[in-house]
Order: C-alpha cells, then structure tokens, then sequence
C-alpha cells in the first residue's frame, strides 16, 4: 500500500485528476482518496516514485 499526502488537491476535479494519473500508470490500481487531509492510498505493484513522479508532472507533488 502506497500513502502520499497531497497538499494541492483541494477539491473534486482534483480528485478526478489524481484519480485518472494513478489508473494511467497502474489501470489495477484502487486510489482512496481523503480529500479532506490530502491523502491517497494506492493499491499498486508498481513503485511509489512512479506515482509521485507522474503526480508531480500533474501539479499534485507530494508532501
């Protein structure tokens, strides 16, 4: 389980955008989302650097 604290996504389109980057590296990846304390846990094999990377290039860098 991967858990990165996004501090730049605030509000349900962002939600959407991390949602669609995190199905784009991993399409069997299950994002939760808690939008309110800016966190996501991915259910993935692949590495947390992939996320953060591919987030980051979205403008959602992790904290």
């Amino acid at each position: 389980m991967i858990e990165l604290t996004l501090p730049d996504m605030t509000c349900n389109h962002c939600v959407k955008t991390v949602t669609a980057t995190v199905q784009r590296i991993d399409p069997q990846a299950t994002p939760q989302i808690d939008l309110a304390t800016h966190r996501v846990r991915i259910e993935s094999a692949q590495p947390a650097e992939v996320f953060a990377k591919a987030l980051t290039e979205e403008g959602y860098a992790p904290a």
